[in-house]
């Protein structure tokens, strides 16, 4: 290349500009928090709000099985929830950027398609980090202690773990829903899914049928493991799913993935024609 040469090689892969993009929509996203932090503060607002409920209003009539004490077995309970209920703040954000033309440039753009999606994934998955160490720092400030090792890095994995399946629904709910007062409206949807569960109660000390949808509930999975990483273990019931809690903690976010992120991308490029 002579000095006078001035063009740009273009000898960069598809792969390198994928990765350029989605560092874009990332860097993006965490100075979006950054200029609000009220953003995280509401988000860790009802978590926070629901531990001091549980752990010391109610906490004295709930029953653990086995016996032990109920904020050992809600505090990991809690940290499923706060990953739970991120999708919908997702959304909020995602139909946020559509409905302010944020997506309608990002589609007039080079840009992959993939590499939007998944920075808004990227994104979230940082502010969960911070979301978990807050909460924790709170349960512990209650007098919650975990064990430490291995055992506390992976639930702490599998609270990411969940969460990055949780994503995807998300974005495509939020690709969905018409405007940001909607995406507000699927709290509906998420309260339902995390009270039928194990993060408040035992499944098995709910009546039969309830107790079965709430031991297949994916976060209830993740939830029993926890607890047991942490080194809180509690009774397990009699069926599959709550037998092996570790198992399906790890394949129930492969599933969701496998569904609702090629969902996410799919919608996105129906955006984009």
């Amino acid at each position: 290349m002579s000095a006078l040469d001035l063009t740009v090689p273009s000898n960069r892969g598809r792969l390198f500009w994928l990765l350029a993009d989605c560092g874009n929509i990332v860097r993006r996203g965490l100075l979006h928090y950054r200029r609000q932090p009220v953003n995280i503060a509401w988000q860790l607002g009802f978590p926070i709000l629901s531990v001091l409920l549980y752990g010391y209003v109610f906490g004295s009539a709930m029953k653990v099985p086995g016996g032990g004490d109920y904020k050992d077995f809600l505090m990991p309970g809690m940290f499923v929830m706060t990953m739970a209920f991120g999708f919908i703040n997702t959304a909020t954000l995602v139909v946020y950027d559509a409905t302010k033309g944020v997506i309608d440039r990002f589609r007039s753009m080079p840009m992959a398609s993939s590499a939007v999606v998944a920075g808004r994934g990227v994104t979230d998955l940082v502010v969960a980090c911070a979301e978990l160490g807050i909460m924790m720092l709170t349960a512990m400030a209650m007098g919650w202690r975990p064990d430490g090792g291995w055992g506390f890095l992976a639930a702490f994995g599998l609270l990411l773990w969940l969460r990055f399946a949780l994503i995807w629904i998300g974005v495509w709910l939020g690709m969905l829903v018409p405007n940001p007062e909607a995406a507000g409206g699927l709290f509906a949807v998420a309260f339902p899914l995390t009270m039928i569960s194990s993060i408040f109660v035992a499944p098995q000390l709910m009546p039969d049928w309830l107790g079965w949808v709430a031991a297949w509930n994916p976060i209830s999975s993740t939830a029993a493991a926890t607890r047991d990483l942490f080194g809180t273990p509690v009774g397990g019931g009699d069926s599959w799913v709550e037998q092996h809690a570790l198992l399906m903690s790890g394949v129930w976010p492969v599933v969701l993935t496998a569904v609702f992120l090629p969902l996410a991308v799919r919608r996105f490029r129906k955006l984009s024609r």
